[in-house]
């Protein structure tokens, strides 16, 4: 009942973020090696007021449970939790501009993701963007030095992983330089 509760009081609705969460923990515990928990989209364009109070109730508590419980049983710090989407929310108004109804538009330029346990180094940042938060000013990350840096706190050396696409073979890190990001990761490597 206390891990239940832990998750919030959509734990026992199957389909929901917090039953995926628990999920989530359960087939870590016994050994799966990977595990996707999904959530509807966060793609507001409008209606930000309602979707993203909707959307944080759904998430806030399970994710927190997810981790606590993690790290209670001892699994956290060989699980690597990625916290994330495809791109950025502009921080401009866009839509129809009410208070009821606005929303955000997509951001190619940057974004943000959290990422905890499995070799990641906790509470800090990584990462500055200027006072409008539309351009990057600090210690930039490409996605392929994330990609980089995921695979090694994975165990797999990003330069050699290779798949096999349209008849050659293709790193998921691409050709150009790329670095895994040593300033958030825990100890040496």
């Amino acid at each position: 009942k206390e891990t239940l509760d832990m998750y919030g009081p959509e734990v026992l609705k199957p389909g929901t973020f917090a039953a995926s969460a628990l999920l989530a923990r359960r087939m870590v515990e016994r050994g799966v090696r990977a595990v996707q928990i999904l959530h509807r989209g966060w793609d507001q364009h409008g209606n930000l007021p309602r979707d993203i109070t909707s959307q944080c109730y759904d998430t806030d508590q399970p994710i927190g449970a997810l981790l606590a419980d993690l790290k209670r049983r001892g699994l956290l710090d060989s699980t690597l939790v990625v916290w994330g989407g495809e791109f950025g929310r502009t921080v401009y108004s866009q839509g129809t501009l009410t208070k009821e109804n606005y929303g955000r538009d997509h951001h190619p330029r940057n974004f943000c993701m959290w990422l905890a346990g499995g070799g990641i180094k906790g509470g800090m940042t990584y990462g500055e963007t200027d006072d409008f938060s539309y351009n990057v000013i600090a210690k930039p990350c490409h996605i392929n030095d994330l990609n980089a840096t995921l695979l090694h706190c994975l165990g797999i050396d990003h330069e050699r992983f290779s798949f096999k696409f349209q008849g050659l073979d293709q790193r998921l890190t691409g050709v150009e330089p790329q670095r895994v990001i040593q300033e958030i990761l825990v100890g040496p490597t």
